[in-house]
């Protein structure tokens, strides 16, 4: 993984733009729905980008850019249509501990600015780590089509009761059966009803655990497509080896992993609430499956 992906907190964040061209105006109408503080300056304005200036969203200064404007900033863009220049601009403010993306030139990016999927409170982010942007907007079109505007205001009102919930149940199981009981119930929907369903998840939240079994033998990329929001629901991955790289990543990246513990203390577990993954050879696996009838058998094209 080149990029690694982050998500920053634009407040207080002082990003410089160099360039006012149709590029330049494009990256604006990402950044300004930001919180960030925003640094114009190029020679030549379009009008796109005076009018950021014209309702106060940026800072634009009119003259060109010099070395000494590549200091105290967070993160620059550079959007000139001068590629030596940008390449100069960047080499400079690396050197100076400053983020940079020189627009369509990877090699001078400290950074690349993902495709987004912009949802309020749920921003989703793709990127090919510059090799096939055209794609990455193909994956964007899927998902602006899959995802509902109503999300918006969905998650506006789960931010707004979350202390609520952390004040009304005492345990983090809880209130993450809380959430799933919501969620399962009121969907993607923000209406009339939405309110009706977050108290109604209030109501007999205890649970027996749930428990999944995978043969370590069993090809992962064949798993069917119902058995990932289970595995995403864990909190606990047991096996007789390390688990392999294809499963780790199905899994919840903060679930506990451990070696198969002894079957009493499987099924104190179970009746406490834990959802746990068993992975063992096939030997193993049919004892589990003797042992505990109620656990579900993960494999290859069915659950």
């Amino acid at each position: 993984m080149q990029y690694f992906p982050l998500f920053v907190d634009t407040v207080n964040l002082n990003v410089l733009l160099v360039g006012a061209g149709d590029v330049a105006s494009r990256k604006l109408a990402l950044l300004t729905r930001t919180e960030a503080n925003i640094h114009v300056i190029a020679p030549e304005i379009i009008p796109e980008v005076q009018r950021y200036a014209d309702t106060g969203r940026i800072l634009l200064s009119q003259r060109e850019v010099v070395h000494a404007d590549i200091q105290n900033y967070d993160l620059v863009y550079l959007a000139t249509a001068n590629d030596s220049f940008n390449a100069e601009l960047a080499t400079l403010a690396t050197a100076r501990g400053i983020w940079v993306n020189a627009v369509d030139n990877p090699a001078f990016c400290r950074f690349i600015t993902p495709s987004i999927v912009d949802r309020g409170r749920l921003v989703v982010a793709i990127s090919t780590a510059g090799a096939a942007p055209v794609f990455a907007r193909t994956i964007r079109s899927r998902l602006e089509a899959s995802l509902p505007q109503s999300l918006k205001p969905l998650f506006d009102f789960v931010a707004d009761r979350r202390v609520e919930v952390q004040d009304k149940l005492d345990s983090t199981s809880k209130r993450r059966l809380f959430w799933e009981r919501f969620f399962d119930t009121n969907g993607d929907r923000f209406d009339s009803r939405t309110a009706e369903h977050y108290h109604n998840a209030f109501g007999h939240l205890v649970s027996r655990g749930e428990m999944l079994l995978i043969d370590d033998a069993t090809q992962i990329d064949l798993l069917p497509l119902a058995a990932i929001p289970l595995l995403q629901r864990l909190d606990w991955v047991y096996s007789q080896e390390e688990v392999s790289d294809a499963l780790a990543e199905l899994v919840r990246r903060d679930a506990n992993r451990a070696f198969l513990p002894v079957l009493s203390e499987l099924s104190q577990q179970y009746e406490q609430g834990t959802r746990m993954l068993l992975v063992a050879d096939t030997q193993k696996i049919n004892q589990l499956k003797a042992h505990f009838p109620m656990a579900k058998h993960l494999r290859q094209g069915a659950l």
